[in-house]
């Protein structure tokens, strides 16, 4: 059951963030509260999540690492964001980290 509020949480930071541009700074109303409405939805998730009994580092570490990954190919493909290769390894390098976190939480 935690997984379920931490996948609910990550999608409502990566909607929250997805909006950030289209808020011009938060100067435009109705984006600005669609993208604050998210990131308190996204925090409101993960804390269920840790509440269930998910550590809190790697609760942390999955949100954060994936939705770090989603909006870089988010910006890729949607926003006209260049993809270089620093980036495609740094994502590589966030990844690999939140894998051996969950491999160190586990034990």
């Amino acid at each position: 059951m935690p997984y379920l509020f931490l996948g609910l949480a990550i999608t409502a930071e990566v909607l929250g963030t997805s909006l950030l541009k289209a808020t011009e700074g938060f100067s435009r109303l109705w984006p600005s509260v669609a993208c604050l409405v998210a990131y308190a939805g996204s925090f409101l998730a993960l804390s269920a999540a840790l509440a269930r009994g998910l550590q809190v580092g790697v609760g942390y570490a999955v949100w954060s690492g994936l939705g770090i990954t989603l909006i870089v190919v988010i910006g890729a493909l949607f926003l006209n964001e260049p993809l270089s290769v620093t980036k495609v390894l740094g994502v590589v390098l966030v990844i690999a980290g939140v894998v051996v976190l969950n491999l160190g939480g586990a034990h």
